[in-house]
């Protein structure tokens, strides 16, 4: 016990009241998905709100934190991209990158693996087709969560609180009009009771886009494994491209060991 009272008397010592704030705001918002305003951070921490707002202001100039255009506070990506020597997203793609190889070598398709980062639908890793006319899509580009088969699946994949904040915080959606909007929930509810999405002519005339989540609902990591083809009179097959996607979707989760709830598993996975 004495001990004890040692450390804390060296903790109290050495604190820094400053930095000491600018952790607890970032824990806090660490542990909500939602965005914060500045009262509710300064009650939150049991603190005023003037005295919140200079912590607030100073992690916003260091890009640790944003303002959404509501005006509250989220964090943003840059914890996430200091710690990437020891991402999530590095043994993910140490996993998919060879089951990627496979999916093209069985599909003959190119197909691409994303995740929303701040925001956007990012491309993290791509395995190109073996035919000589194929579609690619440039690893590291951004695109639209909105218009996009990836989007769709990973706004499916969220908890209805955290898919209207995003809609709220990152998207226009709320320019739409009501039956835009409703129309497009509906079909984001669609893809999370089947568990795929199919969309044809959506970027280009002709163009056929496949996907599926890898990862669940409920964990920290996912991401959106997707066939992007054309169409033609002789094919592609889709259903067979949809039943490959998801073979390869379940095995990526089993050697990062997800498992996957069995109402979301489709025919013919493993």
């Amino acid at each position: 016990m004495e001990r004890d009272g040692n450390d804390r008397a060296t903790a109290s010592r050495y604190a820094v009241p400053a930095l000491e704030k600018g952790l607890d705001v970032l824990e806090l918002l660490s542990d909500r998905s939602e965005s914060m305003s500045q009262t509710d951070i300064a009650r939150g921490l049991g603190r005023n709100v003037s005295e919140v707002f200079r912590t607030l202001s100073a992690l916003e100039g260091r890009g640790y934190i944003r303002r959404t255009p509501s005006g509250q506070y989220r964090l943003t990506l840059r914890l996430f991209e200091m710690s990437r020597t020891h991402s999530p997203y590095e043994e993910l793609l140490r996993v998919a990158l060879p089951v990627m190889r496979d999916l093209s070598a069985e599909v003959r398709e190119t197909c691409h693996l994303t995740t929303l980062r701040d925001g956007a639908i990012v491309v993290l890793a791509q395995n190109e087709s073996p035919k000589p006319v194929r579609l690619s899509v440039e690893v590291g580009s951004s695109h639209s969560p909105l218009a996009t088969t990836s989007g769709r699946i990973l706004l499916a994949a969220m908890e209805d609180g955290s898919r209207r904040d995003f809609l709220r915080d990152y998207t226009a959606f709320a320019t739409w009009q009501e039956a835009e909007r409703s129309a497009f929930l509906a079909r984001v509810a669609e893809i999370a009771g089947r568990g795929y999405e199919i969309a044809r002519d959506e970027r280009h005339q002709g163009g056929l886009d496949i996907g599926v989540l890898v990862g669940t609902a409920t964990s920290t990591m996912k991401a959106a494994l997707i066939v992007a083809t054309l169409r033609s009179g002789s094919g592609p097959d889709a259903e067979g491209i949809r039943t490959a996607l998801a073979r390869a979707a379940n095995r990526i989760n089993r050697l990062l060991g997800v498992v996957r709830p069995l109402s979301t598993l489709s025919e013919g996975q493993e």
